[in-house]
């Protein structure tokens, strides 16, 4: 399946994520709909179940909130791809259940450019281009924590086992 990139810069923090003063909401589907409200105002209303977040290197940097991944959540947004993340905000992404990839040739991809991501492999195929890319893919481990749904999921599948 096809999915539309949504491109970001560099240094894109979590304020401009969701910003500070939505953070009174808690739910995933709340906080979508002020995603990226101040920097691009038509995202929250026009992105679509699966498509992706592409950006440059320092991706969910400022407070460690994790109402900007819970955004994404909300939008079913299907990963986020950067350069590289915030430290904080790649480890919130994943105990929510967002998929990250860190990607180096970001700049080759546009908005607007059609993608299919493997996530088990992070090969990334830009379908408008006819170009391909490698992420690092996410260790199985930590796939597994993004498949069920996030870290709490995860846990309870554990619990649920013994």
């Amino acid at each position: 399946m096809k999915r539309r990139a949504w491109k970001f810069g560099d240094n894109v923090d979590t304020d401009a994520i969701i910003p500070g003063r939505y953070l009174v909401f808690n739910t995933p589907e709340d906080l979508s709909k002020y995603t990226f409200e101040g920097v691009r105002s038509e995202f929250a209303k026009n992105v679509q179940e699966d498509d992706i977040v592409v950006a440059g290197s320092n991706f969910g940097c400022g407070s460690s909130r994790e109402h900007a991944p819970l955004a994404f959540k909300g939008l079913k947004i299907n990963c986020v791809i950067a350069k590289s993340f915030a430290r904080i905000f790649f480890r919130n992404s994943i105990n929510i259940g967002v998929p990250v990839l860190e990607c180096p040739d970001t700049d080759r991809i546009d908005d607007g450019d059609e993608l299919e991501v493997n996530l088990s492999t992070g090969v990334i195929e830009n379908k408008t281009k006819g170009e391909t890319y490698q992420a690092t893919p996410l260790p199985d481990f930590v796939r597994e924590i993004v498949d069920v749904g996030g870290l709490v999921e995860y846990a309870r599948k554990l619990v649920s086992k013994r």
